[in-house]
């Protein structure tokens, strides 16, 4: 259970969080939503002992391991998968301490654990995990020093799944995921076996994945159960009902008001006004939750162009002399809201980097409208922007003969107030970041948008906000998003990006899930010829026999050593009876692990033998 009591915090004197109780009990799966600014992630960082409370108390199980992604995983040569195998502390300690202990006793304590936490089987697990993050297996091999930043993180991430902590406290972990990524994870949490805090903007996920919503608003926390959409029907519910309270009040507080100026100075009504003045003295005034402040995004409007805005006849994509997809006969029309689909690599920036105009066709025929302005939004260009330079100087440059007033309305119609303009991008929170990329990327209202994960910084409300204004655009939107809850909402065209082919996808979003997570369970056995199963993936089933030998033989030495004492008429003399207890004991803790390692033996050799 996690129990939080009466905890304070504070930022620069700034109160964060202030005398804020809850308790999430074990096992349970918990959505941590608010605001950006809010303190989601300094309440991480409290429950794991990083920052000291100035009141209050958190009170976890003892012994309870808390894990959490803070940083990507090191490029080193280090494979991706002996990476992840390596942040099971335990395991990687027990398997090295298996191999040099000799005393009899620790040696059964070792394996006995070992089969506790399921540790033969962990080369395959830590393989599903980082298949369904979007690693082939393939790239699993290969050192982390070969990937990206952003795909590092997802090694990180994989890690900490792998390592399986008793509170598992996750921050946005979907930002670096695709839609694919993504569905995987929201299953994989749900069946976690653990309590797990999650931060997430992602309404998907927070419905399919947590039983409870802990919301942190007004420096306090609140713990709603059920999904996010319960968590938004009740609170709305509450918000209304707060504000019919104070609109009774502030009625009879006028009331009594007009009295007390009609009568105060009348002798005979002055006592009635007196009373009057103390009943509205001692009226508490009704707060209601306050829902943030205005967030629309306001998109230039552009003209009407004469359809389709873009048309590919046999086109063919790709870099120098790679080609990534071909036979492209696509069309764009100006009320087009398409998405890609498609798994990571298959090519959808590609398409988008062409669509945008940053991309030459190796071949093909292309038809642009002559007008036609494209406006891209890719999840990089939130680092691009001049971390020295204030919103206003980023759109002065861009619109040198604007005034100071026009330039401050443009940043007041994506939410970036006062304040915020004049505010240096290194300061600035990653919502307000992504607010002045999608304002710069609409700054000359485009034709055509083009959105590569424009969600990643913004919070729910913000995520609604850029819905409704999609929704009213009069432009096409091309989007790629893990974002579920912007997909379903704002497209009505899908185009599956795979196998060098851009094609329709005639069924819709939840179809494409269920499609997506058919493909990671098992397949059942089919009265047909089995497929051809890779030599390195039976080479991995004969490596986890051989294990499995391994440890039924010392376990059988330490039955003979246990037995041999056992046999022992003098062990059974009196003076020796605390000897015996303790012998008779690691006899049956053998004998138990003994059955244990001969039933993970039987399952190793039944899926070596259907693999070859």
């Amino acid at each position: 259970m996690l129990r939080l009591t009466d905890i304070s915090y504070s930022v620069e004197g700034r109160p964060l969080i202030e005398h804020a109780s809850a308790v999430i009990p074990t096992g349970h799966k918990v959505g941590l939503v608010g605001r950006n600014g809010t303190g989601k992630t300094t309440l991480f960082r409290l429950i794991r002992g990083e920052l000291t409370l100035e009141t209050g108390s958190i009170e976890l199980p003892r012994g309870a391991r808390i894990g959490g992604v803070a940083q990507e995983a090191p490029g080193t040569e280090e494979s991706l998968l002996d990476t992840v195998l390596a942040a099971d502390t335990e395991r990687a300690a027990l398997l090295a301490e298996a191999e040099t202990a000799t005393d009899p006793a620790r040696i059964a304590e070792v394996q006995t654990r070992l089969a506790d936490i399921d540790a033969w089987s962990a080369e395959a697990r830590a393989s599903a995990i980082l298949r369904g993050l979007g690693f082939e297996t393939e790239e699993q091999a290969m050192p982390c020093s070969a990937f990206s930043g952003g795909w590092r993180m997802r090694v990180a991430l994989a890690g900490v799944l792998f390592a399986r902590p008793d509170l598992l406290l996750l921050d946005e972990p979907t930002n670096y995921l695709d839609l694919e990524g993504a569905l995987w994870l929201e299953t994989y949490l749900a069946r976690y076996p653990h309590t797990v805090v999650i931060v997430s903007h992602d309404r998907a996920l927070l419905n399919r994945s947590v039983q409870a919503i802990l919301h942190l608003e007004d420096r306090k926390l609140t713990l709603y159960q059920g999904p996010y959409d319960t968590f938004a029907e009740t609170r709305a519910a509450r918000i209304a009902a707060a504000e019919s309270e104070r609109k009774r009040q502030e009625a009879r507080r006028a009331h009594l008001q007009s009295y007390v100026d009609r009568f105060r100075y009348k002798a005979d009504k002055a006592r009635q006004a007196q009373s009057r003045l103390k009943a509205i003295a001692r009226m508490k005034p009704i707060s209601t939750p306050q829902e943030a402040a205005l967030r629309r995004f306001t998109f230039p409007e552009p003209e009407e162009l004469s359809p389709p805005i873009i048309a590919t006849e046999g086109a063919a994509i790709g870099y120098g002399e790679t080609t990534v997809l071909s036979r492209l006969g696509l069309r764009i029309d100006q009320d087009d809201r398409i998405a890609l689909l498609g798994r990571n690599g298959e090519g959808k920036s590609t398409l988008s980097k062409f669509l945008a105009g940053k991309l030459e066709a190796q071949k093909g025929r292309i038809t642009r409208s002559g007008k036609l302005r494209v406006g891209y939004f890719a999840q990089h260009q939130v680092d691009e922007l001049y971390v020295d330079e204030t919103p206003l100087e980023h759109l002065r440059r861009l619109r040198p003969d604007e005034t100071p007033a026009k330039l401050r309305a443009r940043l007041g119609g994506f939410g970036i107030g006062v304040e915020q303009a004049d505010t240096v991008v290194e300061k600035l929170s990653g919502g307000q970041k992504a607010r002045l990329s999608l304002m710069l990327a609409t700054l000359d209202a485009p034709h055509l948008l083009i959105l590569d994960e424009p969600t990643n910084h913004l919070d729910i409300e913000s995520r609604e906000a850029l819905v409704e204004a999609l929704t009213e655009y009069t432009g096409a939107v091309i989007l790629v998003s893990h974002d579920l809850h912007l997909l379903t909402h704002v497209a009505d065209r899908l185009w599956l990006v795979s196998g060098g082919r851009v094609t329709p996808y005639d069924d819709d979003l939840e179809a494409y899930r269920r499609m997506l997570l058919e493909r990671e369970k098992p397949e059942k056995p089919k009265d047909v010829a089995p497929k051809r199963v890779s030599q390195a993936v039976v080479l991995d089933l004969r490596s986890d026999v051989r294990k499995c030998e391994q440890r039924m033989e010392k376990l059988e030495e330490m039955r003979s050593t246990l037995s041999e004492r056992l046999a022992d008429p003098a062990i059974y003399e009196e003076s020796n009876r605390d000897k015996l207890d303790l012998w008779q004991a690691k006899y049956a803790e053998v004998e138990e692990a003994l059955e244990r390692a001969e039933a993970l033996w039987l399952e190793a050799v039944e899926r070596l033998e259907a693999a070859e």
